[in-house]
């Protein structure tokens, strides 16, 4: 990959990878930090990397560093005091988007990464597989059981109102 490749990776892909982590984090510090790492390893693996598959690398890379991210993530337990006394209204079309993004958390990790790769990046299963390390029958069923499990909080009034 050269020096022009990898800038107009950079200027391509910067924004959907940042969107894909920043929605399984929801943390934008953390997001833009994770981000930055994985075009940093794309940076200093350039040489070795296929301009053509230059947007895998990098989802693959962020990937890996968003897992990488959470498990430190873990360890380190940080407490920040906040009221929950305030009340906060929210207009109809933010209360579905709260929703939704409820309905995500219900997943776990895997399954969470799986749904933002296919239906919100547009990856295709052989592609996911590529980026997760999982085989293209494993992404497809972690799929499958990620979107029911989705439907049937979303079909659940309780959730949704």
């Amino acid at each position: 990959m050269t020096e022009k490749e990898y800038n107009e990776c950079v200027s391509q892909y910067a924004d959907n990878v940042y969107r894909f982590i920043l929605k399984n984090l929801r943390h934008e510090e953390d997001a833009r930090d994770v981000v930055q790492a994985s075009f940093e390893k794309l940076w200093m693996s350039r040489e070795s990397v296929d301009g053509a598959k230059s947007k895998s690398y990098l989802f693959t890379v962020a990937y890996h560093q968003m897992i990488d991210h959470l498990r430190k993530a873990k360890r380190v337990q940080l407490r920040e005091g906040f009221a929950e006394d305030a009340v906060v209204v929210q207009p109809s079309s933010q209360h579905l988007k709260k929703a939704l993004e409820r309905a995500l958390d219900t997943l776990n990790q895997t399954q969470r990464s799986l749904v933002m790769l296919k239906d919100y990046e547009g990856y295709s299963y052989e592609e996911i597989g590529a980026i997760t390390g999982l085989n293209e029958s494993q992404v497809k069923v972690y799929l499958y059981r990620a979107r029911m499990q989705l439907k049937s909080y979303l079909v659940s009034t309780e959730n949704v109102l």
